[in-house]
């Protein structure tokens, strides 16, 4: 699917509107508004999404379907998906700072993930799972979670399937993360073992 990704004032989402702390490592554009167009449908849909520190996660404030070709399916029209929508936009509204440096470029999220669809680089997730790589493996848990638990998305299972270990170490790693002071302001209620 593709999203066409703005900020609230109508500019092209990038780094730079990631304004936002969260976590230690990230900062989040406060608001998007995303649209998808379904050529198939005939069926435009926008939506408009703020996050919301309380819940740690974006909220979809507003859903507007509309009618783009004469001979639209008038079922789709009703029913929509924002959810796939809101899961496609995140990674844009997501910056991260790759380099330790003071002047270091942020990047989002979106511009990390590659061909294959995978946030991390594999070079990055092989460098993580080594013993001994605690901040560096924190960081990047950092940005698979925030990733995850922005878009309401079980972040254990991206976890798992970004680094390529088991669910069940997943999980570990979130929970020593958010132990070690990481994971700030980012909850996940799906998919989530208590503590998690």
């Amino acid at each position: 699917m593709k999203v066409d990704v703005k900020t609230p004032d109508g500019e092209i989402m990038s780094a730079h509107a990631a304004t936002h702390a969260v976590g230690t490592a990230l900062r989040i554009a406060p608001a998007f508004i995303a649209t998808a167009v379904d050529e198939t449908t005939g069926v435009e849909t926008t939506i408009e999404a703020h996050y919301r520190a309380e819940r740690g996660r974006y909220i979809i404030t507003t859903i507007v379907n509309r009618a783009i070709t004469e001979d639209f399916d008038e079922d789709r029209l009703k029913h929509t998906a924002p959810q796939a929508i809101l899961q496609t936009a995140i990674p844009h509204c997501v910056a991260v700072q790759l380099n330790e440096s003071p002047d270091a470029n942020w990047t989002t999220v979106a511009d990390l993930t590659t061909a294959e669809g995978r946030i991390i680089p594999p070079w990055m997730a092989q460098a993580v799972v080594k013993r001994g790589m605690k901040d560096e493996r924190w960081e990047v848990i950092e940005i698979l979670y925030g990733t995850a638990a922005l878009a309401d998305l079980p972040p254990v299972k991206l976890i798992a399937l970004e680094l390529d270990v088991p669910q069940r170490t997943a999980s570990d790693w979130i929970q020593k993360a958010r132990a070690a002071g990481w994971l700030v302001g980012m909850t996940s209620n799906v998919g989530r073992p208590a503590g998690g």
